[in-house]
């Protein structure tokens, strides 16, 4: 909805002015049409300079003009997957210059966030990875909602904290919950400077973990062998090969390997509207290598 003001003046500058001040914008925001220019009169009454000014509306930005800004590119996405979803949420690119933030305005936070913020992390994910398209240099795209990224940051750090005491006061490491790589940033950051403790992750995505290690970790005595299952020096123990009932041991049998999460049945149609609209922000690569061969 268009913002308009008529204004007077002296003359038709001081209308200007005058006008620009009441509504807060510059001149170069403003459309300007001179309704009278005003005239100074000796004798009898002087005529004022009247100008009516309306505020430009912000063009948004096309689906070609979107393409020469990362920024731009991820929130007309974002625009259509929440489409996609039938959620009425609005993104807003709030910056893109070290790194591209987008804040996402709705009324509730259904749908947006998630458990422990898999939804907007999801998001996040698919935004950088539209974002950085073309790109050489990878640049970090943030999707908040109500700086729900800053509470979170908070309470890592809050959590890293209390494990790191747990950690030290065992003399045991001390395992975190699986997390996804900007959280466990976030974790080895808050213990960089910790003199008690040190990190690492270990396991595969998505289950890779934080790993708090005490340096004051205490040997375990039953876990590596105590005395009495050292036995004797000669290596003749009788327990070696049965158990104490005198049966033999139940035989360790070889862990499954690894395996690749298997999909929870929501894959995609190569031909549903999400496969079309995925391919075009993504590139339909797969496609591509099955014409080359």
């Amino acid at each position: 909805m268009e913002k308009s003001l008529n204004c007077t003046g002296k003359t038709v500058e001081e209308a200007i002015e005058e006008g620009l001040k009441q509504l807060g914008v510059s001149k170069e925001e403003v459309e300007i049409e001179i309704l009278e220019e005003g005239k100074a009169r000796r004798i009898g009454k002087s005529v004022p300079a009247e100008v009516k000014l309306t505020v430009k509306e912000k063009e948004v930005p096309s689906s070609s003009e979107s393409s020469s800004s990362d920024g731009a590119r991820a929130v007309a996405f974002l625009q259509g997957l929440f489409q996609q979803l039938g959620e009425e949420v609005e993104p807003v690119l709030e910056s893109e210059d070290e790194k591209i933030i987008i804040n996402l305005q709705a009324e509730s936070s259904k749908g947006i966030i998630g458990r422990r913020g898999e939804m907007i992390d999801a998001m996040q994910t698919l935004a950088g990875a539209v974002a950085n398209t073309g790109r050489k240099n990878y640049k970090r795209v943030v999707v908040d909602f109500e700086n729900y990224r800053e509470h979170r940051e908070e309470t890592l750090q809050r959590v890293a904290e209390k494990f790191a005491a747990k950690a030290v006061r065992l003399g045991k490491k001390v395992r975190l919950e699986p997390m996804n790589p900007y959280e466990r940033r976030i974790v080895h950051a808050a213990l960089m400077n910790n003199p008690d403790v040190t990190t690492h992750s270990e396991g595969n995505e998505p289950a890779r973990f934080v790993v708090i290690t005490p340096k004051n970790i205490r040997y375990d005595k039953n876990r590596h062998g105590g005395r009495d299952n050292r036995g004797d020096r000669g290596g003749n123990n009788r327990y070696n090969n049965r158990d104490r009932n005198g049966s033999k041991p139940y035989p360790k049998r070889p862990l499954p390997k690894e395996e690749t999460p298997q999909s929870s049945g929501t894959s995609l149609n190569r031909n549903s509207s999400y496969q079309r609209f995925f391919g075009s922000y993504l590139g339909n690569s797969r496609d591509e290598e099955n014409n080359e061969e």
